[in-house]
């Protein structure tokens, strides 16, 4: 007998050996299928609805972003201003090296313009004219950058102008980058103007044409912009954002010699891989409950809020349990909470929408004589 159990013993470990190499093997080698194909040297791919991360390279790696950097400028240009703003083009904007709009000293555009020239165009002196009209001047601005990252929780971004020409200590993350976007698409004005393919202005004896460098906008259905860059240093750094079916990813690059490759794969991995499910639409849940003593006998609830949940894609079973209060008497107040749906998905609970009374019901006063009756029982 002891010879049997020895040789139980050593089968039971050496099964247990094969399934934990089975499994390891299986984890190591998938994640190279994600990562093979990304040619950047720091990359995210980013849900910002969940605050998740499902793909990363590299994310912590502080680099130079080029003209990412607008991001946050024409973030803090929409915060400060009004695109109604009229713009007086000053000397220190006027010549800026790079991407240009051309603008001259003492020209007055709307700020509307600048941000269109700004994220569309590349433009610096557009950058340095935003920066000197919000802050005075471009350090100032920089200071504000700065200070919005850090409301965001940044740890490895340094801000030194408004434009990501190269600077020693201008850098950021594509992790922090990706929650600079991420900010700034909750801005529905920046989603329409880097969502834009092109634009044109016009004054009494000018007309200037803007299009967006950003080719995903022609190229990725769903591509809902964001902004390109370019520096020697830096090498080609990109940010987009797509959406489909009301899911959204940002994806981030940071010097990626096939950045437009980069990013369809990584969005095609996010839409592969995610999905919203949507559990209840305003209104879907509607009821009429009885009330004692009341002016009218019974209220109306139903659902005044919506649910869904963002999830992996494969099978699912959802249920709803539907919980609804008893026994009611007036006063009853519209608003008040007299049920609740609940929400699984595969056993586990997702989500909760409250039930809500549509109206009032009033406690029904009653003469002294019916109050008589009632309590004879007559």
């Amino acid at each position: 007998m002891p010879g049997k159990n020895t040789n139980l013993y050593i089968f039971i470990v050496v099964l247990c050996a094969l399934v934990f190499t089975m499994i390891t093997i299986y984890a190591s080698s998938a994640e190279p299928k994600r990562t093979a194909g990304v040619s950047a040297k720091s990359a995210v791919l980013y849900q910002p609805d969940t605050d998740s991360f499902l793909f990363k390279k590299n994310e912590n790696l502080r680099l130079p972003m080029a003209s990412t950097t607008k991001i946050m400028t024409a973030l803090l240009a929409l915060e400060n201003s009004s695109q109604t703003d009229l713009v007086t083009i000053p000397e220190e904007a006027e010549g800026v090296e790079g991407s240009s709009a051309y603008l001259r000293a003492g020209d007055i555009l709307t700020m509307e313009e600048l941000t269109y020239a700004l994220l569309l165009r590349s433009a610096n002196d557009a950058a340095v004219a935003i920066a000197c009209h919000i802050a005075g001047d471009v350090d100032s601005f920089a200071d504000m950058m700065n200070e919005r990252a850090a409301s965001l929780g940044l740890k490895d971004t340094s801000f030194k102008n408004p434009h990501g020409l190269d600077h020693g200590e201008h850098y950021t993350s594509a992790h922090d980058l990706a929650l600079i976007a991420a900010e700034a698409l909750k801005n529905e004005d920046f989603k329409k103007i880097s969502s834009t393919y092109k634009k044109s202005f016009f004054t009494d004896d000018t007309t200037r044409l803007y299009v967006n460098h950003n080719k995903l906008l022609k190229s990725y259905e769903g591509s809902i912009g964001m902004k390109t860059g370019y520096t020697k240093k830096s090498g080609r750094c990109l940010v987009g954002a797509a959406e489909r079916n009301g899911l959204t990813f940002i994806t981030v690059t940071l010097d990626a010699p096939n950045d437009w490759q980069d990013h369809k794969e990584l969005f095609d991995l996010g839409f592969a891989t995610l999905e919203k499910i949507e559990l209840a639409n305003v209104g879907d849940y509607e009821y009429t409950l009885p009330v004692e003593g009341g002016k009218t006998n019974s209220v109306n609830i139903s659902n005044i809020d919506s649910a869904e949940i963002i999830t992996e894609k494969k099978e699912h079973i959802t249920e709803e349990n539907i919980k609804l209060s008893e026994n009611l008497s007036a006063p009853i107040y519209k608003g008040d909470i007299l049920g609740e749906v609940v929400f699984t998905l595969d056993g586990d609970v997702c989500a909760r929408v409250k039930l809500i009374a549509e109206n009032n019901v009033e406690i029904e006063k009653k003469s002294l004589i019916e109050m008589i009756k009632d309590r004879l029982g007559l």
